[in-house]
């Protein structure tokens, strides 16, 4: 399973980046978050990082999401990545690619997985459920409150 969503921002991409690695303030700019830990840092400088959302559906119905991942951020490169170790999603690799582009910046999210480990249906689950409908799902909200909370920041 690969998902790739992206967004385009009208703030600079050095504040875009500080905004999506700044992970520990997603709930307060970010309604779907129900809370971001750090669990300490491990060696060569990756945090491990418990995350929990919820993924709303019809009316007031949503469904909580979890996850741990390894999170590793390279301002340099303007790369923040994820190796989930926990959850569902365990072994998905993402990517947080952002980009100067003619209207902004550009910021890119791609999500790796070969699906969760169950016989004959994980990589089915993973294509057709998992991916479209919790992953990218997620991801579009997340990218957006970024964008809205760096937009708002470079408008200040």
């Amino acid at each position: 399973m690969i998902t790739i969503d992206e967004a385009v921002a009208t703030a600079p991409p050095d504040l875009c980046f500080d905004v999506a690695a700044d992970v520990e303030r997603w709930p307060e700019i970010l309604p779907h978050y129900r809370w971001v830990r750090f669990h300490g840092t491990e060696e060569l400088a990756r945090d491990v990082v418990e995350m929990a959302a919820w993924r709303p559906f019809a009316g007031p119905i949503r469904y909580p999401t979890w996850w741990v991942s390894e999170m590793h951020s390279d301002p340099d490169r303007a790369v923040i990545s994820y190796r989930h170790i926990g959850g569902i999603t365990t072994g998905m690799d993402v990517r947080w690619e952002i980009h100067p582009d003619p209207a902004g910046t550009r910021l890119r999210i791609v999500h790796e997985w070969t699906g969760p480990p169950w016989p004959l249906i994980g990589a089915i689950a993973a294509n057709l459920v998992i991916g479209p409908h919790f992953v990218s799902h997620i991801a579009g909200r997340t990218l957006a409150g970024v964008v809205r909370e760096a937009e708002r920041k470079a408008a200040e």
